[in-house]
């Protein structure tokens, strides 16, 4: 920990009204920076005089006992005497949202029911994504969308979002389904992480304003930033864990099985982490293969920067930096030729005024000051994302079956074609959800294939939602007339478009003694054939009136 001065400035804006606190009265802070995101903790002291002193009340209290949405804006400047009267200093500047906050009230000596002469106040604060997306659990069906469109219908007035990654956000999905129930444990940040890491994509926190950018490729554009030697107490060259394991791609589909292997220089032979798929659609393999393929990209080194001081310029998690010799660096240290990106800052600072009664309301201050930085080289492909909890798949909803055939009171089956993989299936109606139609696919279900009973118009049936497919689980009622009586104990199978076109076999029990009931008609027109103990009865007739 190093002595350092420094000009903390924060602003706190509480049901729309904005609180200044001077550098001066800043006592403490805690900063954590990534790339996607940061979090911190300030604390500060305000003074309360007694109202006959004229001096000046704090005006913060009420405003900061609410629980109005704050918003935190920090800045650090360094302030240092060795530089030049006209080299103006870049601050570090961040905005997060407020998501706790605590207040110590401090009474005059002796007595503690002298009046109040201080608060000290604390707030934490972090980025708004993680604020408001990780309390956030929707149950949400999108059809023919594309995931900005879902992204877009979640962020509210408060995220900003901002996109680079049209290969991938921009292409139209037939499902889209969100099934984030609280008590799995993921919520809306939870889901966007765990897109990003199937994807490989990047989340970027532009600290400065508050928004993200999602991104197909880490940013490497700009004029890399020249580090200062002589800011630095020490540099860490860290290796990461080598991967010494391959990868196995499993398709276990009957017709065609597939396997296919993955593996990488350092791999050690035996080694592997297998995945299982289950799927006809060969774009789908393709796609996961290429997925753990990257995942077996290995990870360059890095460096951990410990700073004596601030920075005069100071830089965010994204920046590009430099560490030259002409910036008194060894030109033969292994860091003096490459360009680093910043992948995480870490600050914090004890202010050396820790007495009530030290000046308030300066523009700046002294503290003992500790920072650390890690870089990463330019082409690192690691992507550096948070822990997070994967959702859970599948729900379950109830839906009715679509058919288009022959008029609307016809209890029809239809199969429905998909024009992109030209797999049949069927579509199923969700009430639920405005009664937007998914596809499952057409097949025997939970019989064996010799029987060929497709599913009828309007029948209610369970669907299994996954992220972007679905399927019929179960059936969940009888068609109109197929129930008997218990009495009866009889069994029937209907088929035909309506209980008046159609057929019907049935087997139940009168007397109990066994009946067979084989009944065709069409409208007026029917024929039977009824077999019992010792009598056998065929008959065609058209009925009257």
């Amino acid at each position: 920990m190093h002595e350092d001065r420094l000009a903390v400035s924060l602003t706190l804006t509480l049901g729309g009204e904005a609180h200044v606190i001077a550098p001066g009265n800043i006592r403490a802070f805690d900063l954590e920076l990534h790339g996607w995101g940061v979090e911190g903790r300030v604390e500060f002291i305000l003074a309360d005089p007694p109202p006959a002193s004229g001096a000046k009340k704090d005006t913060l209290l009420p405003a900061f006992l609410r629980s109005d949405l704050g918003e935190v804006t920090l800045e650090l400047r360094a302030v240092q005497t060795d530089t030049r009267p006209t080299q103006r200093t870049t601050p570090l500047r961040l905005v997060g949202l407020v998501s706790s906050k605590e207040l110590v009230e401090l009474w005059a000596e002796p007595a503690r029911s002298s009046p109040l002469l201080h608060r000290r106040y604390t707030v934490r604060f972090i980025d708004a994504a993680r604020l408001l997306w990780r309390q956030h659990h929707p149950c949400a069906l999108y059809t023919q969308k594309t995931f900005k469109d879902v992204l877009e219908d979640h962020k509210g007035d408060t995220l900003q979002l901002r996109y680079d990654w049209d290969a991938v956000l921009d292409v139209t999905h037939p499902l889209l389904f969100l099934g984030l129930e609280r008590e799995a444990g993921a919520s809306f940040h939870d889901f966007l992480l765990w897109y990003l890491d199937r994807h490989h994509g990047v989340l970027t926190y532009d600290a400065p304003t508050g928004g993200y950018t999602l991104r197909g490729a880490k940013p490497n554009s700009g004029k890399p930033l020249e580090l200062e030697s002589a800011d630095v107490a020490s540099v860490e060259v860290i290796l990461p864990e080598v991967l010494r394991h391959g990868a196995t791609v499993i398709n276990a589909v009957a017709e065609s099985p597939q396997r296919q292997s993955l593996t990488h220089a350092q791999a050690v032979t035996g080694l592997r982490q297998d995945v299982l798929l289950c799927t006809p659609l060969a774009d789908v393999v393709r796609a996961r293969v290429d997925q753990e393929q990257l995942r077996l990209k290995p990870r360059g080194w890095m460096l951990d920067l410990t700073w004596r001081r601030m920075p005069a310029d100071a830089f965010a998690p994204g920046a590009l930096v430099k560490l030259p010799p002409a910036k008194g660096w060894n030109p033969a240290s292994v860091a003096a030729r490459d360009t680093f990106r910043v992948r995480s800052l870490r600050l914090s600072g004890r202010s050396l005024e820790q007495e009530l009664d030290a000046p308030l309301d300066g523009p700046d201050g002294r503290f003992a000051f500790e920072m650390s930085t890690r870089l990463e080289r330019l082409d690192e492909p690691h992507v550096d994302l948070p822990a997070y909890t994967p959702p859970r798949y599948p729900r379950h909803v109830e839906g009715v079956l679509v058919s288009e055939v022959g008029e609307q009171k016809h209890e029809t089956w239809q199969v429905y074609t998909e024009e992109k993989t030209a797999m049949d299936c069927y579509h199923v109606k969700l009430p639920v959800w405005d009664d937007q139609v998914v596809s499952a696919p057409f097949n025997p279900n939970l019989q064996p294939g010799h029987f060929y009973f497709p599913a009828y118009k309007d029948e209610r049936v369970l669907v299994a939602l996954d992220f972007q497919k679905a399927w019929v689980k179960r059936f969940l009622d009888w068609r109109a007339g197929a129930r008997l009586p218990q009495e009866s104990q009889g069994v029937q199978l209907l088929m035909g478009k309506t209980p008046t076109s159609g057929a019907t076999l049935q087997q139940s029990y009168e007397d109990d003694k066994p009946v067979l009931l084989l009944r065709r008609a069409h409208e007026k027109d029917t024929g039977v054939i009824r077999l019992r103990e010792g009598a056998l009865r065929i008959q065609v007739k058209e009925e009257q009136g």
